[in-house]
Order: C-alpha cells, then structure tokens, then sequence
C-alpha cells in the first residue's frame, strides 16, 4: 500500500443558500500519509465536517482532486465507494450512531460481517483495551456515554482500516472520559497501523494528534 492515504488537491466545495452561495472550501491542498494522525480546527460553520464528508464520498467536490490511496476518485461509480468505505475507511462521530437493537459484541462484528471476515484477536484485544469485556453482551443504549463512544472506536477499527475520520468524537463527554477516549483512539489507531484525521474544537483533544491543521476561510493551514 502506498504511504499516501488521502491527497486533495485544489478541491473547491461551496453550497447555496437561498440566492447566496457561500465557498467554505478554496482550492484546498493537503496529503494524509499512512499512520499520521492530525487534528483539524477552526471556527463553527468553516467547512471541517464537510472535508471529512468530502473524504467519505458522502459529498462531492465541486471542482479538484481526491485521490485515496492512489486511486482518483472521480469516476468513482456509488459500488466503488462502498467497497472503500466497508474496507478501508472507519467513522467515529459525536452521536456514536450505534445499532441500537444490537448489543455491543454485534455492533463491534458488524464491519467484519460485511467484509466476510472472521472475528480475530484484534477484535479481543480492542475489547479488552477498551474495557468493554463486562458489558459484551448488553444492548448498547444501556451503556453510559463513555462506554458508547469505546463501543463506536472498537467498530472503526475492527477491520483494521487504512483511514480513520473522526467527527468532535468526545464533544458529548465530560473532559476526564473524554481524555481516557482520546488516549485509547490514539494507541489502537497506531497498533492497528490506521491514519486518523479528526476534527475537533477542544485544544486537549487535538494535544493528542501529532499534527494539527487549522481551517478558515476556505484553506487549510498547518
């Protein structure tokens, strides 16, 4: 696999609203390498969910390149984009979007399932680095915010994915979980050999990234 996970180059993106068209990104550069792990800020409304949705296939770019692990994706048929997103991407976001009739051994299966994949010893070793051996077999809405948020890591990176995103993944904890989630998120995403790029608002969280990339008005900057 190529060391280049993730290249945009001069990918410009803008929405309408009403009569006005608001650019939230302008010719935007950059390259993610296989293992980094950056943390993306910048004020509300400045375009970072959108990249990651951009990065995901969830949004299209509106003029540039993306480039994923050496292909271009911009002749991506919609088949082309789920077989990288089931393979080779894992999401975490702020709302956990759990299964919810699952209990916690099934939503942490599930990516394996669609990659007719075995459960493995990574999966036992995510499990027990997460502290969710106790509550394997619960339904995952009884579960405190904390041990959803371990749940939703240990499903991202079940199938050990080239490409991790992360959306404000610990904005609904408090700031003790929240730093207990972030350390485990950085050393499973370094044993699992995974790029993580997340976008965050607290300073804290993006300490534990070791780059930090910085979005406003429409460009990114290091």
């Amino acid at each position: 696999m190529s060391s280049v996970v993730c290249q945009l180059s001069q990918v410009t993106k803008s929405f309408t609203d009403g009569e006005q068209r608001h650019q939230v990104l302008n010719d935007v550069d950059l390259r993610l390498h296989l293992g980094d792990t950056i943390a993306l800020t910048g004020p509300s409304g400045t375009g970072k969910s959108t990249l990651l949705n951009i990065i995901a296939g969830f949004e299209r770019v509106d003029a540039g390149q993306l480039t994923l692990l050496e292909q271009d994706t911009h002749l991506w048929t919609d088949n082309q984009w789920a077989l990288f997103r089931r393979q080779q991407l894992g999401v975490v976001f702020q709302q956990f979007n759990l299964l919810t009739p699952l209990n916690v051994i099934d939503n942490i299966r599930f990516p394996l399932q669609l990659n007719n994949q075995k459960w493995n010893i990574w999966g036992d070793e995510l499990i027990e680095k997460l502290t969710l051996t106790e509550v394997i077999n619960r339904p995952v809405e009884t579960l405190s915010g904390g041990q959803q948020q371990r749940v939703a890591i240990a499903r991202a990176l079940i199938h050990k994915p080239a490409l991790l995103l992360a959306d404000e993944p610990t904005g609904n904890l408090d700031e003790k979980a929240g730093q207990q989630v972030m350390g485990l998120l950085c050393d499973l995403a370094k044993a699992a050999n995974t790029t993580v790029l997340m976008v965050t608002h607290s300073d804290t969280c993006a300490a534990f990234m070791q780059r930090r990339w910085h979005l406003e008005q429409g460009k990114v900057h290091e």
